[in-house]
């Protein structure tokens, strides 16, 4: 503790000199501790607004029982979240322009750390869910403009670095989430989970205060230029995608009036949306920014780092406690080791960008690593597999997710100057948002047909003609007979345990399935990866450009 007060004591000290004899008025480089601080504090808010995206699964049957409410009621806990966070993070640049950075980053913590208290002290399951809403909208900021605020504290040279740091929180918190959460559900009580967020909120807003400098950008716009149109299409857009992937599954998608409607809604106002921005004089979203063929192609990567992040995050726990009966707090610890091997894998990576690797040639090895990984879990899965079969599987993810995290983001935000890289974050964090989505409701659709698939073949094949099969039979019944069952009961409670078995047989095929069409999707993604070339400004973007 001594450590961190001397820092904060020679910083404070060291302020005026740094501000005015050593840094150009316009520049938002930061020396020294001043730039550890600020570095910290914005790692400190990423991993907040992330961890609070999975947290919460585990503590649903927790809140279910508590607030009264349905398995279907309380589900909208993570989707009016998720919500909140995918409409504003295109709108975070824009924000960031007309409030200030620092004060709109400040507001959004202290909206996140309000909503979160809120949370904690709902009684009701709607009052819930409007506050994590609301928390959605804080915090959807928090993860872009963090981004912004790393990559401009820090010189073009060093940005391989600074994104090595950042993405320690986005590649982290998915995976500290479910375990924290089981450890809190266990050991006190489900409010806890948004309580442990008001300190560190505190803490944050008051850091970002003081050291978080804003960009002089560009004027502030008047109420009547304010492009609300663009806001209300936006928000209609995302709103209704969102909830078409996070409920689509559960409402047996286009078969569902609400569903369809939403869908249809949904493309209308995207399309008008982009018509939109790129006929008003004053955009919400800025789209010209895309003309940059380095973020163009790193906001597709984004999609599928997303898509593959998110995924395996959502299909692994599943898998060990649906099938093998693990408790949460276990499925999520299962998954520290492989957030370990990410951490210590950033640097390096950063290191390597630094001395000129191509980010190209990176993702494409680490697209090949994820490969790695997705096949060794499909061959690995059983409907019994043991604890030690996935120590080695789940390091090599965490091997390919560093190597995939920070070069995908240099590639997008290189060749990107002043507002453009806050512009540029925006569409890549909602990019990795959407893929995250999508893949969620992709593999969970998957996996619903491809289980009655494999549960119908094996089916089709238990003839009860079958002596092999009347063997089985006969022996289960013998077994429950011993245990004083009446013959009648005995044949029934046999057959019970023979479906079951066909059920988790054809559950942990499914489960198979879904790691082979992962492995597939970035295998297939690499030959176009190494097509992208590589932009040559990149090592002669100026400090005052960057700016």
């Amino acid at each position: 503790m001594a450590g961190v007060y001397s820092t904060v004591a020679h910083s404070i000290s060291n302020k005026f000199f740094l501000n005015h004899f050593i840094m150009q008025p316009e520049s938002l480089v930061e020396y020294g501790s001043r730039r550890v601080i600020i570095t910290i504090t914005a790692i400190f808010c990423a991993l907040l607004e992330i961890v609070d995206t999975t947290i919460v699964n585990v503590a649903l049957n927790d809140m279910k029982g508590n607030l009264g409410a349905t398995l279907s009621e309380v589900s909208w806990v993570i989707t009016a979240y998720a919500i909140g966070n995918v409409i504003i993070v295109p709108m975070t640049s824009w924000l960031s322009a007309q409030f200030g950075r620092r004060n709109y980053f400040a507001a959004s913590i202290m909206i996140f750390t309000v909503c979160s208290f809120l949370c904690g002290n709902a009684t009701g399951i709607w009052s819930l869910v409007l506050f994590r809403f609301l928390q959605g909208l804080g915090g959807g900021a928090l993860l872009v403009t963090s981004q912004t605020i790393i990559t401009e504290s820090y010189p073009p040279e060093k940005r391989g670095m600074a994104q090595a740091i950042y993405g320690l929180g986005v590649i982290i918190g998915p995976t500290l989430g479910p375990p924290l959460g089981g450890y809190i559900v266990d050991h006190f009580q489900w409010p806890y989970i948004f309580y442990i967020n008001i300190p560190i909120g505190t803490i944050a807003t008051l850091l970002t205060l003081e050291y978080v400098r804003s960009p002089k950008y560009a004027a502030k716009k008047a109420i009547s230029e304010i492009d609300f149109i663009g806001i209300g299409l936006l928000a209609s857009a995302v709103g209704c995608l969102q909830y078409v992937l996070e409920r689509g599954q559960e409402d047996d998608w286009f078969n569902n009036t609400t569903i369809t409607t939403l869908t249809v809604t949904s493309v209308l106002s995207f399309f008008f949306f982009i018509w939109r921005e790129l006929t008003t004089k004053n955009p919400i979203v800025e789209l010209r920014v895309l003309k940059n063929g380095n973020l163009r192609v790193g906001t597709i990567l984004s999609f599928i780092l997303g898509f593959g992040l998110y995924g395996s995050t959502f299909i692994i726990p599943l898998y060990l406690q649906s099938t093998l009966h693990w408790t949460a707090q276990q499925a999520g610890m299962i998954m520290i080791p492989a957030a370990l091997t990410t951490a210590f894998m950033m640097p390096i990576i950063g290191q390597i960008l630094q001395r000129g690797a191509k980010p190209t040639f990176l993702v494409a090895l680490g697209m090949l690593v994820f490969f790695g990984y997705s096949f060794w879990g499909y061959k690995a899965l059983t409907p019994d597999t043991p604890k030690d079969a996935f120590f080695w599987m789940l390091i090599l993810r965490g091997v390919g997710m560093g190597m995939l995290f920070i070069p995908i983001t240099a590639l997008s935000l290189s060749t990107l100057k002043g507002q453009q890289i806050g512009q540029g974050a925006s569409f890549t964090g909602m990019m990795r948002q959407l893929g995250g989505s999508f893949g969620i409701a992709l593999i969970t659709t998957y996996m619903a047909r491809m289980n009655m698939v494999h549960r119908s073949i094996m089916v089709a094949k238990l003839d009860i003609n079958n002596p092999a099969v009347q063997n089985r039979v006969n022996m289960m019944q013998r077994s429950y007979m011993a245990k004083g069952m009446s013959p009648e009961v005995a044949l029934q409670s046999a057959y019970k345990a023979l479906d079951y078995a066909v059920g988790n047989q054809a559950q942990v095929l499914s489960y198979m399935d879904v790691f082979m069409f992962i492995g597939i999707m970035f295998l297939v993604c690499i030959p176009f990866v190494l097509m992208v070339k590589n932009n040559k400004q990149k090592s002669k973007v100026s400090m005052a450009d960057a700016h």
